[in-house]
């Protein structure tokens, strides 16, 4: 399990997204030693005042694969972990690292809605029969491996548009590297099924999860 100092915090922050925010008060509360990485889009003008001073706030070219990359690079602890701007966990999310085993695995946590009302827990459903039984969990799910699997999987794909999450869990999948789900949450917003509507933005997800499958896995063959 990650010791304490050997755990890398990764945080990719879109331009002007203010979600973070939200996530220090609960990153404050892990080891002193955790090293914690925003990794900003270039040109993002909002104020990173709210990041406490120990957290390193870095820029690069904008797309969540190049900032994770570029958060993964900045830091040098054995265990990385990445986090989605508005993710949350509590304690039980903590508990549940501290107890992952010392192997070449990638983890992540069960995914849980903290806003958008009952329809949500059928995403949540959804989430866990896709990650737990089709062995596809995403990055809203936290994914939390050691660098030495990171850099075997050749990081996040950067050439992508969406799907990078996807792809590196399939890149696992071809290495044989193990998928270890941790009993506890990690909660996410429901923001874009509010905005966007619940049936249309999760049709559009299993629409882009088909065809994402379909063309990650066929490099498998």
């Amino acid at each position: 399990m990650p010791k304490p100092g050997e755990l890398a915090v990764v945080i990719p922050v879109g331009p002007d997204d203010t979600a973070w925010c939200g996530l220090m008060p609960l990153l404050a509360g892990m080891p002193a030693a955790t090293h914690v990485v925003l990794s900003m889009a270039a040109g993002d003008a909002q104020s990173t005042a709210m990041a406490a001073p120990s957290v390193q706030v870095i820029y690069g070219p904008a797309g969540r694969g190049r900032q994770q990359n570029a958060g993964a690079a900045a830091t040098t602890q054995p265990w990385l972990w990445f986090l989605h701007a508005d993710s949350r966990f509590d304690a039980s999310a903590l508990r549940a690292i501290e107890r992952l085993a010392d192997e070449p695995a990638l983890a992540y946590f069960n995914l849980h809605f903290h806003d958008g009302g009952a329809a949500m827990r059928v995403n949540a459903c959804g989430a866990w029969l896709r990650s737990h039984v089709l062995r596809l969990p995403f990055g809203d799910q936290g994914l939390l491996l050691p660098r030495v699997v990171f850099n075997q999987l050749g990081g996040f794909a950067e050439q992508l548009a969406g799907g990078e999450d996807h792809a590196l869990v399939w890149a696992a999948r071809r290495a044989r590297v193990p998928l270890r789900p941790l009993r506890a949450q990690l909660s996410t917003s429901a923001r874009k099924y509010n905005e966007q509507g619940w049936w249309q933005t999760t049709a559009k997800h299993l629409r882009l999860t088909w065809s994402q499958a379909r063309q990650f896995s066929a490099a498998q063959r």
